[in-house]
This record gives structure tokens, sequence and C-alpha cells, in this order.
């Protein structure tokens, strides 16, 4: 930081520079005449070259302290009080003796070669330390990857580096400039400092005067800026890239699910009903009522594929609707469990206390993760053994669990489960597309819960729903 910080003050130091330089000017004079009222008592018992001597040194602490131009008038006007103090006669500016003269001469000469020697050696040490501050101040800002460099920050460093009060990349069209990022005070007319950044990019920020010398470093960062923007650019088309080959993904495993799970509650209604419409077929009653049974039971399943094709879409569109309101687990479920029909000889356990707390959620996406946690329990489990539905308080939290004694799903298994149209038997396609814990999770994670699974003791998977209790 503190080579930032040097960076950041120079705009501050610019600003001060005539006053400064007013006040060496003011110390040069004072301690000229002081060194003058203090020699002038001992000139008699100082030879004229000690005297010499002591100036000269003064005008090198000039030259360090205000420069080369005020160092220079130091050097003369130290050499005309030698002159009119020092060398007989007094108090004026005779010289009689030729050697004084080339002594005087020779002073004025050292002197201002001195002082150009100074100046340029502070010259330089200044270009080197501001050179150092650059080269790190760039190497901080490179040495971060391309795609997690953002333009923003390239931005802000040049506002700070320059002590601008704002800064930004224009990218001109057919239009003209436009700004494609900005930080600080927008652009205006007429930047202060301005780079090219590319063939159709430029650099600019405006604030106080800088000096040419800065125009390479700016230079150095519009080329830094125009990086960061084409690895933004390409980072956004990557990942445009990668939601296109999702949805191609998606519709083609919609399109081969979809094709079987339709046609098979189609093919049963269809065929029922042609065979009811039948004239020349005679039905009892008996037979009937089983058609008629299969066509609702192949609507009902008709029905629920849709349903979930449409919430697993409002999820993937980020169109899901979710107003959360205190909700009470036990009706919750119960109502869940009116929309799951069971197999013959299945039972569910359900141990979901009327005494729990409200939880924060959308009844409505709650009732329906609840369904699908029990249904992909039923279907996972054995004939034999019942599913159990545990609700329990901890905390500000409430925790519901699903139980199942299936088969199970491995640890490295868990996450895909989750995923549209998965399912672990993905070779068949009985069980319908996968969709149920897809949508419970999307659900939740909508309503600011979580949905864990974990293995069940003795066989088996838990499910367990965390949802916040309500304020």
């Amino acid at each position: 930081m503190k080579g930032l910080d040097l960076l950041h003050d120079r705009g501050r130091r610019r600003r001060g520079t005539g006053g400064r330089r007013l006040a060496a000017a003011g110390a040069a004079a004072a301690g000229l005449a002081v060194l003058t009222v203090a020699l002038v008592p001992v000139r008699g018992s100082l030879s004229l070259a000690s005297i010499v001597l002591i100036y000269l040194t003064a005008v090198v602490l000039v030259a360090a302290t205000g420069g080369l131009s005020l160092a220079l008038v130091a050097a003369v006007t130290s050499d005309v009080l030698v002159n009119f103090f020092f060398v007989p006669p007094y108090r004026t500016l005779t010289v009689e003796n030729r050697d004084l003269v080339i002594t005087l001469a020779v002073y004025v000469v050292v002197a201002t070669t001195v002082s150009v020697a100074v100046d340029l050696a502070a010259r330089q040490r200044a270009a080197a330390a501001r050179s150092g501050v650059e080269a790190a101040l760039l190497a901080r800002i490179t040495e971060a990857p391309l795609e997690e460099r953002p333009l923003s920050a390239v931005l802000e460093h040049v506002r700070n580096s320059f002590g601008m009060t704002g800064a930004a990349l224009l990218e001109r069209d057919a239009d003209g400039e436009r700004p494609v990022a900005v930080v600080g005070e927008p652009p205006s007319a007429d930047p202060t400092l301005s780079a090219p950044a590319g063939e159709h990019l430029r650099l600019v920020a405006d604030g106080p005067a800088v000096f040419a010398a800065d125009q390479r470093f700016l230079t150095l960062l519009a080329t830094a800026a125009a990086r960061a923007l084409q690895a933004e650019r390409l980072a956004a088309q990557a990942a445009r890239a990668r939601e296109l080959t999702e949805i191609d993904k998606l519709r083609a495993a919609l399109l081969a699910a979809v094709g079987h799970d339709l046609r098979t509650p189609l093919a049963g209604i269809k065929a029922c009903v042609s065979s009811l419409r039948e004239p020349d077929l005679e039905l009892t009653d008996a037979q009937q009522a089983e058609l008629l049974a299969t066509v609702d039971a192949s609507a009902d399943k008709m029905n629920d594929l849709v349903e979930n094709l449409l919430a697993l879409s409002r999820l993937q569109a980020g169109a899901l609707s979710v107003h959360p309101r205190a909700t009470t687990m036990d009706e919750i479920t119960a109502a869940a469990l009116l929309h799951t029909t069971p197999p013959p000889g299945r039972a569910v356990n359900v141990d979901v206390p009327d005494d729990l707390p409200p939880a924060w959620a959308d009844p409505g996406l709650l009732e329906r993760v609840v369904a699908n946690l029990v249904a992909n329990a039923l279907d996972a489990g054995p004939p034999d053994q019942p599913v159990h539905v545990h609700a329990r308080q901890e905390g500000q939290v409430i925790r519901l669990q699903v139980i199942d004694h299936g088969p199970g799903v491995p640890a490295d298994q868990r996450e895909r489960i989750f995923a549209p149209f998965q399912r672990l038997d993905d070779h068949t396609t009985r069980h319908g597309l996968g969709l149920g814990l897809a949508i419970a999770r999307g659900f939740t994670e909508a309503m600011n819960g979580t949905l864990t699974p974990t293995d069940t003791p003795g066989g088996g998977l838990t499910m367990t729903l965390t949802l916040p209790t309500a304020p």
C-alpha cells in the first residue's frame, strides 16, 4: 500500500509546488543573510578560500532542497556577497587583485556545476522511485489471472494513482464514444487524462493536472484496463455458452423422457375410451368402472407430469414466486399426504407434533416439497417397510425428516439425485421423469431452507428438510 499511497499523494504534492518553492526561496535568502552576518566579524581570521567553501556548502543545500533554478540564483547571489563583504576593498564590487577575480569566477562555475549535478541526481532518484512504485502497482494489478481481474478494480487503481475524481473506459462505435465502465464521477467532455487502450478503446480520467512523464504509466494502465474488459467479455461469452449447453442438454432429456411418459398415459386413456365407445363391445358395470379408473389414473399421471414440468421451468427461468408466511408443519404434512397415494400394503408413519412453532415458508411450495419427498421414499423403500415422517424444533429452525429403508444412495451419488431427469436407475423410466427431488430442493432453497440426504441407520435414505421458524 505504500507505493499506492505515494502515487495517490502525487497530485496533492504537485498542487503545493508553488508554495513550497516560495518557502524554499525565503529560507535560502534568510540562510545566506545569516551566514553573511556570522562570517563578516571573523573575515580577518579566515582565508577567502574557506569563506568560498562555506558559501558553496550553502548553495549545495539550496540545490538539494529547492531545485536547480533556486540554486543558480543562490550561487550568483553568494558570489556577489563574497565580493561585497569579503574581497578588499570591502563594501564595493571592485576587485583589485586578479587572483581574486579568478577565485570569484571559478566559484560561480563550481557552484553552478555542483548545483546541476545535485539537481540531476535528485531527478534520477525521483524517477527511479516513481518507476519502482509504478512497477509495483502494475505487478499487483496484473498478478491476478485475467478472468479474476475486474475492470472496475483497474479503474479504481487509475483514479487513486493519479488523485483523480473519476476514471472511465470509453468505447467508440458508429454512434460515437460511450462509457463501458465508470469509477467515481462520470467522464467529462474534456478529461484531464486520456490514453489509448486499444483500437476502439480509450482510458480517461478527470482531476488535477499531471506531468507529461505520467503519460507512459497511464498508457500501461490503459492496456491493463483493455485486457480486463476483454477478459470480462470472454467470461460472459463462456458463461452464455455453458448456459446454452445446459439448456440443450435439458431440452434433449426433456424430449426423451416426456416422449415416453406422455405416450404411456395417453395410450391408456385412448384404449379405455375407445373400448367404452365401442357399440359392439358389451361391458359389465365392473369392467366399465375399471376402464374409467384407468382413465382417471392416467389423467392424474399426466397432470402430475405437467405440473412437474411447469415447476421445473419456473425454477430454471428464475421465475418462481415465493410468498412466505407462518406455516404449521402438521397441517402441511397432512395436506401433502392427502395428495400422495401409497401403493397397496404400504404405510406412512407420521410424527409431527401439533405444538411445533410455525415455520417461515410458502405453504403451497412446502406442501409440494413434502409430497415429493414422501413419494420418493415410497418408491425407494421395500413393500414391507413403512415410510417415517418426523418433525422437531432445533433452536430457531424446524427439521422434518422423511425416512425410508430402501437400498440408500452412495455418498458420491447424492448430489446426482437432485439433478433434473436423473435417477439411480436411469436405464428405466417406469418411475417417471426423476423431477421430484430436483423440484423439492429448488423449492426448499427458494424458501431459504436446506434439503440434505443422509444414511438411515440400518439402511436406507433420510431426507432432512430444514426451515427457519416464523419470526
